[in-house]
């Protein structure tokens, strides 16, 4: 299986959609908030990339969890992406609507690389880097004929548990780091972080200026700058598994691939840790 490049910009997306040879790609609105005030699938209906298709990452989840986003089967996330036309031989590039240029595209991209699909990219920018760029968007409905999509988790090792962060507190067996900003922080009830997390908020990984990932080296210098260290373990946590995928792919650009997840995040630990307690 092909392996894509990790970002892509909005020139080569550009190019790519217009081109009449290049028939294997899927494009991907993953918007995802937890703000009431906004409604993602009404937004990509008002306005999308031409030929972009909604994935909901709500409904690609365990819906029978009682925590956010928890990741769903093999199956239901083989049923969910093949019914957006993608089969295991195409190239998918994921975004999304957040103003700081991503927020929830890098948690689709990693749902497709847990379940062995490495042939997945992130529009650098998302929407907003699109929309200033001045490329076109419309509120066209794509129609496409459902694939075979076999989905094989990759390493289950990328995924943390309640109980794996709880033996870390103990243990201290890799590094805790936490993506919410301020501004989640300020959301979460009861408000606090799991004892010994690094918090390194989601949008410090974007350059201001340019909308889009800031370089390798400077994405290396942010994780030294808070002491952690890419070549030791390191586990990804915020409030309900979203913007820590921001972090997994920063650490990913910066040359470390086996970045775990707490798929929990702060929505599990907070229910399990205070009705415990």
């Amino acid at each position: 299986m092909t392996k894509a490049s990790t970002l892509v910009n909005v020139r080569w997306l550009a190019e790519k959609i217009t081109s009449t040879t290049n028939k294997n790609l899927r494009v991907l609105d993953s918007s995802r908030y937890p703000y009431k005030n906004r409604n993602p699938r009404a937004e990509y209906q008002k306005e999308h990339i031409k030929g972009a298709l909604f994935f909901d990452i709500a409904a690609c989840s365990d819906v029978t969890s009682k925590y956010l986003n928890m990741l769903p089967s093999a199956q239901h996330f083989a049923d969910c992406v093949g019914n957006l036309g993608i089969s295991n031989d195409t190239h998918v590039v994921v975004y999304d609507t957040h103003k700081c240029g991503i927020f929830s595209a890098a948690r689709a991209w990693w749902m497709f690389q847990h379940f062995g699909h490495d042939n997945v990219s992130v529009l650098n920018g998302g929407l907003q880097k699109w929309r200033n760029e001045g490329y076109p968007l419309t509120d066209e409905v794509t129609v496409v004929e459902p694939k075979k999509f076999r989905a094989s988790p990759s390493n289950v090792s990328d995924v943390k548990t309640f109980e794996d962060i709880v033996q870390n507190i103990k243990d201290g067996g890799f590094q805790l780091v936490d993506s919410r900003s301020p501004e989640l922080y300020a959301i979460d009830t009861p408000s606090g972080d799991i004892p010994g997390a690094v918090n390194i908020p989601f949008p410090s990984i974007i350059d201001e200026n340019t909308g889009e990932v800031k370089s390798v080296k400077e994405l290396k210098q942010l994780f030294q700058d808070k002491g952690i260290q890419l070549d030791q373990p390191i586990t990804v946590t915020c409030r309900a598994g979203i913007t820590a995928c921001c972090l997994i792919l920063a650490a990913k650009l910066g040359g470390k691939d086996d970045v775990s997840l707490y798929d929990g995040s702060w929505s599990e630990y907070s229910m399990r840790k205070f009705s415990t307690d």
